[in-house]
Protein backbone atom coordinates (compact mmCIF):
# COMPACT_ATOMS: atom_id res chain seq x y z
CA UNK A 1 0.00 0.00 0.00
CA UNK A 2 1.38 3.43 -0.96
CA UNK A 3 2.09 5.90 1.83
CA UNK A 4 -0.56 8.56 2.21
CA UNK A 5 0.37 12.11 1.21
CA UNK A 6 0.23 14.78 3.91
CA UNK A 7 -3.02 16.78 3.92
CA UNK A 8 -1.54 20.20 3.19
CA UNK A 9 -3.60 23.03 1.74
CA UNK A 10 -1.88 22.64 -1.64
CA UNK A 11 -2.54 18.88 -1.67
CA UNK A 12 -6.23 19.34 -0.80
CA UNK A 13 -6.67 22.02 -3.46
CA UNK A 14 -4.89 19.78 -5.99
CA UNK A 15 -7.16 16.86 -5.08
CA UNK A 16 -10.25 19.07 -5.49
CA UNK A 17 -8.96 20.17 -8.92
CA UNK A 18 -8.50 16.55 -9.99
CA UNK A 19 -11.99 15.66 -8.74
CA UNK A 20 -13.63 18.47 -10.72
CA UNK A 21 -11.56 17.52 -13.77
CA UNK A 22 -12.78 13.91 -13.55
CA UNK A 23 -16.40 15.10 -13.25
CA UNK A 24 -16.04 17.39 -16.27
CA UNK A 25 -14.47 14.63 -18.37
CA UNK A 26 -17.20 12.18 -17.34
CA UNK A 27 -19.93 14.68 -18.21
CA UNK A 28 -18.35 15.30 -21.62
CA UNK A 29 -18.23 11.55 -22.32
CA UNK A 30 -21.90 11.11 -21.34
CA UNK A 31 -23.02 14.02 -23.52
CA UNK A 32 -20.99 13.26 -26.64
CA UNK A 33 -20.00 9.62 -26.39
CA UNK A 34 -16.38 10.66 -27.02
CA UNK A 35 -13.44 10.74 -24.66
CA UNK A 36 -11.02 13.59 -24.14
CA UNK A 37 -7.32 12.90 -24.60
CA UNK A 38 -4.97 12.79 -21.63
CA UNK A 39 -2.55 15.53 -20.71
CA UNK A 40 0.84 15.48 -22.41
CA UNK A 41 3.28 16.34 -19.64
CA UNK A 42 6.44 16.36 -21.72
CA UNK A 43 7.54 16.44 -25.30
CA UNK A 44 6.31 18.56 -28.19
CA UNK A 45 3.04 16.93 -29.17
CA UNK A 46 0.66 19.19 -31.11
CA UNK A 47 -1.86 19.07 -28.25
CA UNK A 48 0.71 20.29 -25.73
CA UNK A 49 1.86 23.07 -28.07
CA UNK A 50 -1.77 24.09 -28.62
CA UNK A 51 -2.42 24.14 -24.86
CA UNK A 52 0.69 26.26 -24.26
CA UNK A 53 -0.33 28.77 -26.95
CA UNK A 54 -3.89 29.06 -25.59
CA UNK A 55 -2.80 29.53 -21.99
CA UNK A 56 0.10 31.86 -22.84
CA UNK A 57 -2.41 34.41 -24.16
CA UNK A 58 -4.97 33.91 -21.41
CA UNK A 59 -5.64 36.82 -19.07
CA UNK A 60 -5.88 36.27 -15.34
CA UNK A 61 -3.78 35.98 -12.23
CA UNK A 62 -1.78 32.95 -11.20
CA UNK A 63 -2.79 33.42 -7.53
CA UNK A 64 -6.06 34.47 -5.96
CA UNK A 65 -6.57 37.06 -3.20
CA UNK A 66 -5.69 34.47 -0.55
CA UNK A 67 -2.38 33.71 -2.28
CA UNK A 68 -3.46 30.28 -3.45
CA UNK A 69 -3.02 29.10 -7.06
CA UNK A 70 -5.91 29.73 -9.44
CA UNK A 71 -7.36 27.07 -11.73
CA UNK A 72 -5.26 28.58 -14.52
CA UNK A 73 -2.08 28.08 -12.50
CA UNK A 74 -3.04 24.52 -11.61
CA UNK A 75 -3.79 23.66 -15.26
CA UNK A 76 -0.41 25.05 -16.36
CA UNK A 77 1.31 23.06 -13.63
CA UNK A 78 -0.51 19.85 -14.62
CA UNK A 79 0.63 20.27 -18.23
CA UNK A 80 4.23 20.80 -17.11
CA UNK A 81 4.57 24.60 -17.25
CA UNK A 82 5.67 26.65 -14.26
CA UNK A 83 4.39 29.97 -15.52
CA UNK A 84 2.67 31.80 -18.36
CA UNK A 85 6.12 32.85 -19.58
CA UNK A 86 7.26 29.23 -19.78
CA UNK A 87 4.15 28.30 -21.76
CA UNK A 88 4.65 31.31 -24.04
CA UNK A 89 8.28 30.51 -24.83
CA UNK A 90 7.39 26.83 -25.42
CA UNK A 91 4.61 27.94 -27.79
CA UNK A 92 6.87 30.29 -29.75
CA UNK A 93 9.58 27.66 -30.06
CA UNK A 94 7.36 24.76 -31.17
CA UNK A 95 4.34 26.11 -33.05
CA UNK A 96 4.25 25.21 -36.73
CA UNK A 97 2.97 28.43 -38.31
Amino acid sequence: MAPEKPKTVAYIKDAAYEKSNRKMRSKYTKETGKTLGKRHLKGTSPRRVSFACRFAGMAGAMKDKKGEPTRKAMALKKWGFGSVGAASSFCQKHKKS
